[in-house]
């Protein structure tokens, strides 16, 4: 795959195995990429992936796509894999979103694969380890309630890289310019804007009704959105109700794309 460092392997996959890509599935490490690395060249193994990613960006390709990955089991000869660094319990870095959503787009383009998450291991499109259940090895925690929340986001940046090298397609969306002094507990300036923009992104239930004042229920939306993408929120805040002008230009980005 164009973007991915190749890194092949020569043992623990199946050559031509790949009957057909029903989609991509995310994985979790329990590791870190150098010694997943060094585990898949390893007899005793019995495990690979397609691709891995490393929590600071890098994109490996151990697999053909073509080949079988010793990934998911039953799910092995109908879907690609992506495993990720890190332990269950965590969220994917910024940069793993974009991996993942990088190799997402190409089985888009490459396998017909749609940008969507799938529904089940009889689905299309972007699943994880554990919705497989005992067929696809019975690894229920994997990768982890918490990445499977952001398999919404990965798609939707799918779709982004997808729409961006599509001939013909308008010019990339521009989110609206932050309103200085936007905060908690004030009316001015108005937060219906953010209100909106948290409805459409799927933070804010589209029955709560629409004020000026920066409120309780717009707070805990916007701590949603920012635990599902901690890049934009504020340090050593793990819920944090405040948004600032990048997160306020994501979020609009993410609600144009839904």
């Amino acid at each position: 795959m164009p973007g991915a460092q190749w890194r092949p392997i020569s043992i623990n996959f199946t050559n031509n195995g790949q009957t057909q890509v029903r989609g991509v599935v995310v994985h979790i490490m329990a590791g870190t990429l150098a010694g997943t690395d060094a585990w898949f060249r390893n007899s005793q193994a019995k495990a690979s992936s397609h691709f891995g990613t490393g929590k600071s960006g890098a994109l490996y390709q151990w697999v053909d796509t073509t080949d079988r990955a010793w990934a998911q089991a039953a799910g092995n000869t109908s879907w690609l894999s992506v495993e990720n660094e890190g332990k269950g319990g965590d969220t994917l870095t910024d940069a793993q979103l974009d991996r993942n959503a990088q190799v997402l787009a190409w089985a888009h383009k490459t396998h017909s694969v749609p940008l969507q998450v799938a529904d089940g291991p009889n689905g299309r499109g972007l699943g994880y380890h554990g919705m497989g259940g005992k067929a696809w090895g019975n690894h229920p925690s994997c990768p982890g309630s918490r990445i499977v929340a952001q398999l919404p986001e990965i798609v939707r940046r799918a779709k982004l890289l997808a729409g961006a090298t599509t001939p013909g397609k308008p010019t990339p969306y521009t989110p609206p310019k932050f309103p200085t002094g936007l905060a908690p507990n004030k009316a001015t300036p108005s937060a219906k804007p953010l209100q909106r923009a948290l409805k459409a992104a799927g933070f804010l239930a589209k029955s709560v009704a629409e004020a000026d004042n920066y409120g309780a229920a717009t707070q805990s939306a916007v701590a949603k959105f920012h635990n599902a993408h901690p890049t934009y929120r504020a340090v050593g805040k793990s819920h944090d109700p405040a948004i600032g002008p990048k997160g306020w230009a994501y979020l609009h980005r993410l609600a144009h794309s839904k």
